[in-house]
């Protein structure tokens, strides 16, 4: 109870802590050295705080909100009523519109559904008593927008929380329906809403006063308001994700979710940008609907949505190994699979020599060999696209034919360094005509090193790939040379971690307008510069890696799409809120968000945080 009462303590006003002569004041009571009689004080003021009107409420529940975050598993407050107070004064501040404009009311609401969402956070038995004390239907109260998108936040946050726990998904769920449409609507339109009715006000004082004083705590200008409002809008949308995601896990609501291709379809842009790295954002959500054949069936009817997954599987993104999941459940699925196969098969034939991803089993290309060969005798002839035949039979060259060779081989040492040898005689004359500049012969001659490479060490043959990704480069064939870097990156180790082949990945993807893949990329090709540099403390990234960046991060920026939409809007008021210094804020704003990416990604260490182009 000691540490309860110095969080609090720290919350008080200096001259507030010996003059007070409010018989109910919180901060008082909380100083009581007696135990029974400090619970009994709390208790009380719990019950009478709903009932009074008073300005000290706003800083006792500021001081109840840093305890709640700091100390969520504790049950002493939960204990005393905290959840009926709170409850409470979220349905005065809903309905009571007179007391919520007066003095500082305004942060009630928003302070006191935090407070529930906190604590229901990690125990059930919290979230059974916030349920019993009636704290759902004013946290729908919010969820509707009866305030506004900030106390949204918070209270789909605190309703994510509840349902996600067996022993209150049903009280939730009363409200399903209404819910699931909300939570929907929040995810597709929260970023526009927080960019026109925050971001994108020039005028700080025409900024609602309260959203900026919670935003930072009254702390920092007006470009760090926005980076907070850009961090809160995303916590906005991967949260009601979650939720979509608790109904979804029990198979509830699919037709819901799935009636609108078009929601679907906004899933695939939902990332969560590059300050939220804890979420999977619309993939996860897009994967769990994966398990259900339901959602399978709806899935695999959007084009959009396969071929999104199918960029995912090929890429560095943190989340590739949902996309490769989802692309699998299609695939076993006979009523999906020759649906998406023709697409996919394109897609993952360049990953079934990956091993494994971050915690993913290993011989990942094993599962996806299966899963494209799964009855490959039977349909040989099945399919009238010929590069998706022939996609198939390579991998049936590969990982069957190949393989058998090799074993009846049993090739002795001699034969092997023989044959590396004359690799090693034909890359030579790759590199010879690339030199010369003629691409198209060194990469027939990177193809020819390629068929006689021995399957074992891997180490060469990604070599091989990822030059002649380079050739096609140059040939401004931007779909061979991405299959070819892909290729060698699965055969590096770990894999994603050929620096030459992540960069060559990312030009090419940046060719075919996939700015998202590009910049995962050429971030990933970043931090192998970053390794690299073992003997420096100021890390310097190539140019060209930097004019990458710069070029991508603009138009993938969290509120991009919104402020697209406004600048091509035939009547346009708005104005950007970066001032005359925006270039120079923006390019801080791309440095800071890539340094804290890495750093999250756990790329970089504490001492490579100086991040400078050449």
């Amino acid at each position: 109870m000691d540490s309860l009462t110095t969080k609090v303590e720290k919350n008080i006003p200096t001259n507030n802590k010996r003059t007070c002569a409010n018989p109910c004041c919180f901060f008082c009571t909380m100083e009581e050295p007696n135990s029974s009689l400090r619970r009994a004080g709390v208790a009380s003021f719990f019950k009478e705080m709903p009932l009074q009107d008073d300005q000290q409420h706003v800083l006792a529940l500021s001081g109840l909100w840093n305890i709640a975050m700091t100390q969520p598993d504790d049950p002493l407050f939960p204990a005393l009523g905290i959840f009926n107070c709170m409850s409470s004064l979220i349905s005065k501040g809903v309905n009571n519109r007179d007391w919520l404009l007066r003095d500082q009311n305004i942060y009630i609401p928003y302070y006191a559904a935090h407070v529930i969402g906190s604590y229901t956070m990690n125990k059930v038995e919290f979230a059974e008593k916030a349920v019993k004390s009636g704290v759902i239907p004013p946290l729908m109260e919010l969820l509707r927008g009866k305030i506004s998108w900030v106390e949204q936040r918070v209270a789909v946050r605190a309703l994510g929380h509840l349902a996600s726990y067996d022993r209150t998904f049903d009280s939730v769920a009363v409200y399903e329906e209404e819910v699931v449409k909300l939570a929907m609507q929040l995810a597709s339109t929260c970023l526009d809403v927080v960019y026109v009715n925050f971001v994108a006000v020039k005028d700080r004082k025409k900024r609602l006063k309260y959203h900026s004083d919670l935003l930072t705590r009254g702390v920092g200008g007006l470009e760090f308001e926005n980076q907070k409002a850009e961090e809160w809008a995303c916590q906005l949308q991967c949260w009601s994700l979650y939720l979509l995601n608790c109904f979804a896990c029990k198979e509830r609501s699919l037709d819901l979710i799935c009636n609108k291709q078009e929601f679907l379809m906004d899933l695939c842009n939902m990332w969560g940008g590059l300050v939220n790295h804890n979420s999977p954002a619309g993939v996860g959500l897009i994967r769990i609907l994966c398990y259900s054949k339901t959602g399978r069936k709806n899935i695999a009817e959007c084009k959009q949505v396969i071929e999104n997954l199918c960029n995912l599987s090929r890429s560095s993104d943190d989340w590739q190994y949902m996309g490769i999941d989802c692309l699998l459940f299609l695939l076993k699925d006979p009523d999906t699979r020759y649906k998406v196969i023709e697409t996919a098969a394109l897609f993952l034939i360049d990953l079934v020599e990956l091993n494994s991803l971050l915690d993913r089993p290993k011989n990942l290309g094993e599962a996806i060999t299966r899963a494209l060969l799964l009855d490959y005798k039977l349909t040989e002839q099945k399919f009238k696209n010929k590069k998706v035949q022939k996609a198939l039979e390579e991998i049936w060259e590969l990982k069957v034919e190949r393989r058998k060779r090799e074993k009846m081989m049993m090739m002795s040492e001699e034969k092997v360094e023989e044959m590396r040898v004359l690799v090693g005689l034909i890359k030579q004359e790759a590199k010879h005509l690339f030199w010369l500049g003629e691409i198209e012969e060194a990469a027939m001659k990177y193809t020819e090193a390629l068929g006689v490479c021995p399957s074992r060490p891997k180490n060469e043959r990604m070599v091989l790939y990822s030059n002649r990704a380079q050739c096609h480069l140059l040939l401004r064939e931007p779909d061979a040379a991405i299959s070819d870097a892909t290729r060698a990156l699965c055969l590096s180790n770990p894999p994603n971690s050929h620096c030459k082949s992540l960069w060559r990945r990312s030009q090419a993807y940046d060719m075919k307008g996939l700015g998202r893949e590009s910049l995962m990329d050429c971030i990933m090709f970043i931090n192998g510069c970053i390794r690299s540099e073992t003997t420096s403390k100021r890390v310097k990234i190539p140019y060209y890696a930097a004019r990458m960046i710069s070029k991508h991060m603009n138009a993938l920026w969290v509120f991009g799409g919104a402020r697209s939409k406004i600048l091509s809007s035939p009547v346009n008021n708005v104005q950007e809120s970066y001032g005359e210094n925006k270039s120079g804020i923006e390019e801080q704003r791309y440095c800071d968000m890539i340094r804290t990416m890495m750093e999250k990604k756990n790329l970089i260490s504490g001492k490579l945080c100086a991040i400078h182009s050449y």
